[in-house]
């Protein structure tokens, strides 16, 4: 074996090696980014969307300056792109980011509730 080839082989592990931390870290960092927050926060979030949100969306969540925000309008929409949507706003629309406010688990939570029709109690 020579010098080149062995490095190589070097390299295909190390490559190996990477590719199964990538896809290791991708399957772990959802059960990161999802964990609910605390009570208090989630009180502070429902109060939050209720009135920002709903400002625009429709206190009902059935639209208003805001497309409806119900389980049956979001049903074709994914989770990730509600997510981004709540964390950046939407350019050139009245809808702005939310990043200053929320977290990404936040924002992930915020979804999964307006998925299942946005209660007042807090889970």
């Amino acid at each position: 074996m020579d010098a080149r080839r062995g490095t190589k082989i070097v390299s295909v592990r190390s490559t190996n090696l990477l590719a199964v931390f990538v896809v290791s870290l991708a399957a772990v960092a959802p059960m990161c980014a999802s964990a609910d927050p605390s009570a208090a926060r989630q009180r502070e979030l429902v109060n939050l969307v209720r009135q920002d949100c709903g400002s625009c969306h429709g206190m009902t969540f059935k639209g208003g300056l805001g497309p409806p925000l119900t389980p049956e309008a979001l049903r074709d929409k994914s989770a990730e792109s509600l997510t981004l949507t709540i964390l950046n706003g939407r350019p050139g629309t009245p809808m702005p980011p939310w990043r200053p406010f929320v977290t990404e688990a936040e924002a992930i939570w915020i979804v999964s509730r307006l998925q299942d029709g946005f209660k007042n109690e807090t889970r």
